[in-house]
């Protein structure tokens, strides 16, 4: 089952669960719990030994004697900056979001109650080790210190945290594995549908999602250190920027998940990570064959009958007079829970379902110096949703094509359901990270990954196509791919800049086929076709254009009006074939539709903006006017003009607009989000930028601080020294003050 990951439409990300004790049908629980007094005691005690340093773009600091310390700090800091985002993303993974938001959200609730039940959690908890045990103590403690010292703080429905719930988002990806069952299949399974329901229809050109990873070796940098760009592309405001530093060798900055106390994607003072999503096939789906006998139900294996698991969730959920509640009874294989029904056969799910490892993997990569104990990270093989692009301050760059990737039979189509009857179709183990495709300076001297297939990630020292499984990659080349290698190939002298130049460079690859192929379509009319006369000037246009993009260009507005006329005409036969719908409506469509989607998106233009000749900086715009999740949009309002679209068209960096669109402009809300180029040394340096500002807080400077800079494609310097941040600060405090 392929797993395209970069194609999420989550906004919020996996989470956890609400305290055991909590009331369950309270969908408000404004009421705080009162906390004992020897946690008050111990948690005034704690907040002295942390100190939070707010530098002059609100990014904190944190500082503490251990890395416990500095956990506490950094949860107490994302409240200040966003609890509510925090939190929701916890109702969400704990699967109580319809308690907040009602029945609708039921569905999305029982898939994640399929993986995380309270009472597993804290049994792992339980297991930890200590080291680890004591961070999450230090989790739920910086949180629940926050609620303390701020009653004004009314929780949707988290009063207290407790530090199993950390489990329960341990992978740190846009949305976990989990988000490939189909919630409406879901829905028509187990909520006896009248009319059976197609598989959403994700599409493979949905964006802006996906990222984008550069690694560069010393010997083709100006400076002889390695760089590394980080560039993912999610939801704004999905991750803040952050700091967190110990005694005990912690010194980790970048991004970092709202709620989680790792940094997701960044670098320490010695190496750094960035991740893509669009690896292996990490999901795969088996067809059960399902007999019911005297009211039980009985599954085929190997010739003999076993008994299907049955197992009731209650799912709460909030109504317009109170708490009301579902019951559904799940079934489980021995391959996972069962999601959906095909051809009279139930389908259950297999993936990975480590998350005490996960979070071990994903704390250690923060404290990994050199490649040595990155690679020792990287062998829990708990990074399911990822690939992994590594520079190091030693001159090394890596790449790690996934890291979770199951043994199978290659005889078996693995992109399509399998038999579950046979043994044939078990998973035989992982595969050892020396078996994945992986690069370990590569003779080029760069490595790049664009959420494209791994045979073109380093120029012409890639790993070979025919030397892996196919199921070992998902995901075909992209325009951002060939926008990549021509923005890196035969280059060399890279600094900082010139790494975030390169990747804002403004060429538009997906159009060179399109273009030429629009005018010819043109030039191939009959005379007395009447889109011959009316598309004249508009073709002359886009004779012309370079397919480069800029705030004054006509050409990209009018570009790219007609190529989503196209998607929308060829998008649904696209998704049908499997194909991607940029390559799909490069390879087909007449001359005729090609010149009256141009007809159309001319006319659009006119009627939204009163011309087709508009610039493109007055169409694609920023804005940030509300701390909302989901962002409201206005053109009677003030915005930033932006130059660089969505992805799709091969921009590297990205911008686009996935809330369905009430306006005429196009407001971005995905795509570049955090972004840091990082040149590695004796010293760091860096530079970054923040989609808006640090704080969802409209009321806070740090709100929309960094919005124009980030319009224009301009970095701030990251301030990573305590020496640097001090010349630069705002404020110093211990939590609680």
């Amino acid at each position: 089952m392929s797993s395209n990951r970069f194609l999420f439409t989550a906004l919020l990300a996996c989470a956890a669960f609400a305290p055991a004790h909590a009331a369950p049908y309270d969908a408000t629980m404004v009421v705080k719990t009162a906390h004992d007094e020897a946690d008050v005691a111990r948690w005034n005690k704690l907040a002295q030994r942390v100190t939070i340093m707010r530098d002059k773009w609100g990014i904190p600091h944190v500082f503490g004697k251990t890395d416990a310390d500095a956990v506490f700090g950094l949860m107490y800091a994302q409240s200040e900056d966003d609890f509510n985002r925090v939190e929701l993303n916890f109702i969400n993974a704990m699967g109580r979001l319809a308690e907040v938001e009602g029945e609708a959200q039921i569905w999305r609730d029982l898939r994640m109650k399929l993986y995380i039940q309270p009472a597993d959690m804290k049994a792992k908890y339980a297991a930890s080790p200590a080291w680890l045990k004591k961070l999450m103590n230090a989790w739920a403690d910086g949180l629940n210190y926050y609620l303390h010292t701020h009653p004004e703080v009314k929780p949707k429905l988290i009063t207290q945290f407790e530090p199993w719930m950390a489990l329960s988002f341990s992978e740190g990806s846009i949305g976990g594995d989990i988000e490939e069952i189909d919630l409406k299949q879901l829905e028509q399974l187990y909520g006896k549908l009248p009319k059976p329901v197609q598989v959403a229809d994700k599409g493979f050109d949905e964006e802006p999602r996906g990222s984008n990873g550069f690694a560069i070796a010393p010997r083709l940098s100006a400076s002889g250190k390695a760089l590394l760009l980080i560039n993912p592309h999610t939801s704004f405001y999905f991750r803040p920027e952050v700091h967190m530093v110990s005694e005990e060798g912690l010194n980790a900055y970048g991004a970092v998940t709202w709620g989680q106390f790792f940094v997701y994607q960044g670098f320490n003072d010695r190496a750094g990570w960035m991740h893509t999503s669009g690896g292996g096939d990490v999901i795969d789906e088996y067809l059960e064959t399902v007999v019911e006998k005297n009211g039980k139900y009985f599954y085929t294996y190997e010739g003999k009958q076993r008994p299907v698991k049955a197992l009731p969730i209650t799912l709460p959920y909030k109504t317009a007079s109170g708490m009301a509640s579902k019951t559904i009874t799940a079934y489980f294989t021995h391959h996972g829970p069962v999601v959906r029904e095909l051809d009279g056969k139930w389908v259950a799910v297999k993936m990975m379902d480590e998350p005490l490892k996960a979070l071990t993997q994903s704390y250690m990569r923060t404290k990994a110096k050199s490649y040595k104990e990155f690679y020792k990270s990287m062998e829990l093989r708990t990074n399911s949703s990822n690939n992994t692009v590594y520079a190091d301050a030693d001159g090394n760059i890596a790449y790690f094509h996934g890291n979770f990737l199951p043994k199978r039979d290659p005889r078996f189509d693995w992109t399509k359901p399998v038999d579950g009857s046979i043994a044939a179709t078990e998973w035989q183990g992982l595969h050892g990270i020396k078996e994945t495709i992986t690069l370990f300076n590569p003779a080029n001297g760069w490595i790049q990954n664009t959420n494209n297939w791994p045979f073109r990630s380093a120029g012409s020292a890639s790993p070979k196509e025919q030397a892996y499984p196919k199921y070992m990659w998902t995901l075909p080349e992209n325009a951002r791919g060939l926008h990549a290698l021509r923005v890196l190939e035969n280059k060399k002298d890279f600094t900082v800049d010139s790494l975030i130049a390169a990747a804002y460079d403004n060429y538009l690859t997906g159009f060179e086929p399109l273009v030429p192929q629009l005018v010819k379509a043109y030039d191939e009319a009959d005379a007395g076709d009447p889109l011959k006369a009316k598309l004249g000037a508009q073709i002359a246009a886009l004779r012309g254009w370079d397919l480069r993009y800029s705030l004054e260009s006509v050409p990209t507005s009018l570009a790219i009006y007609w190529a989503q006329e196209l998607v929308r005409l060829n998008g649904p036969a696209a998704r049908a074939r499997g194909i991607p719908v940029l390559d799909y409506i490069t390879a087909n469509g007449s001359a005729q539709e090609r010149l009256e989607a141009l007809a159309r998106a001319s006319a659009k233009l006119e009627a939204d903006f009163g011309t087709w000749q508009t610039p493109w900086g007055d169409i694609n715009r920023f804005q940030r006017i509300s701390g909302d999740v989901s962002q409201k949009y206005d053109d009677a309002k003030p915005s930033y003009p932006v130059a660089f679209p969505s992805a799709v068209w091969g921009s590297l960096a990205s911008f686009g607009m996935v809330a369905p669109q009430t306006t005429k402009r196009i407001y971005g809300d995905r795509g570049n989000s955090f972004v840091a180029a990082v040149e590695f040394g004796p010293r760091i340096r860096a530079k970054s930028i923040l989609a808006g500002g640090q704080s969802s807080d409209p009321a806070s400077k740090h709100f929309a601080d960094q919005a124009e800079m980030y319009s224009k494609g301009q970095f701030k310097d990251v301030l990573f020294y305590k020496e640097d941040i001090v010349k630069h600060l705002e404020r110093t405090y211990h939590p609680g003050q």
